[in-house]
């Protein structure tokens, strides 16, 4: 299997979640629906494509390397004529994630990547409002999976972010997964993220089976105690 990292990260990134009119929440880090939208977009297929249905059997999982804090906003709607309502969003400031993809069909993941890299429409986190902060960055490993290769991917925090965590050699965090990627789990729960329209008049998404996992990432910005104590002797 070859497997596609990539990187994301924007002031604002939104995954929305089952939803009502009024209120529109996001999942913690990308759904598996939304990196699908960002994949067809680059390759330029239409909403209304066969072809984004394939792309539903890419392996897929995500690490939180920054966890956002949520914002919430509001939007006038007039949904009928004189008729408005408030509306609210909720959107994830400042985080870190890192998707990765995975095929047995290497072509496919190297088209995927130059298509990222050379998008035929715009590319969003979620919603239109949160474009990503510059040219994605991508990473291929070959013959692992994707799990593996968050594993193995180093912790691509924002130095601020990392100096937090100075005294600590170690930055423990989550990967999501395709259920498949991760057999030992203890614990599995659905997610309804598979896509199965795009269609403006008809979305559709179903469920899939979820896992989670704990990896720990070495800190770039991890200063040893001893170290952290001499440091402070020359600054006297």
């Amino acid at each position: 299997m070859k497997t596609l990292t990539i990187k994301l990260t924007a002031p604002l990134q939104a995954y929305g979640n089952e939803a009502s009119f009024e209120r529109r929440t996001s999942w913690p880090g990308p759904s598996k629906s939304a990196i699908i939208g960002m994949i067809a977009a680059a390759l330029g297929l239409r909403r209304e494509s066969e072809q984004i249905g394939e792309l539903n059997s890419l392996a897929f999982a995500v690490r939180i390397d920054q966890p956002g804090k949520i914002m919430t906003d509001f939007h006038t709607v007039e949904w009928k004529s004189g008729k408005r309502k408030l509306t609210y969003r909720d959107y994830y400031q400042d985080a870190v994630y890192i998707v990765a993809i995975g095929s047995e069909d290497e072509r496919r993941i190297d088209q995927i990547q130059y298509a990222l890299l050379h998008p035929h429409f715009q590319l969003y986190l979620g919603r239109r409002a949160c474009p990503p902060a510059g040219v994605l960055q991508t990473t291929c490993y070959e013959r692992i999976s994707p799990v593996e290769a968050l594993e193995q991917h180093p912790w691509q925090a924002e130095t601020w972010y990392q100096k937090k965590y100075i005294k600590d050699e170690i930055y423990t965090t989550s990967i999501i997964a395709d259920a498949d990627l991760l057999p030992n789990a203890n614990y599995t729960q659905t997610q309804k993220d598979l896509v199965k329209s795009f269609s403006a008049k008809n979305r559709k998404f179903g469920f899939r089976v979820i896992a989670k996992k704990r990896v720990g990432l070495k800190n770039p910005c991890y200063i040893a105690s001893e170290k952290r104590e001499l440091d402070v002797m020359d600054y006297l």
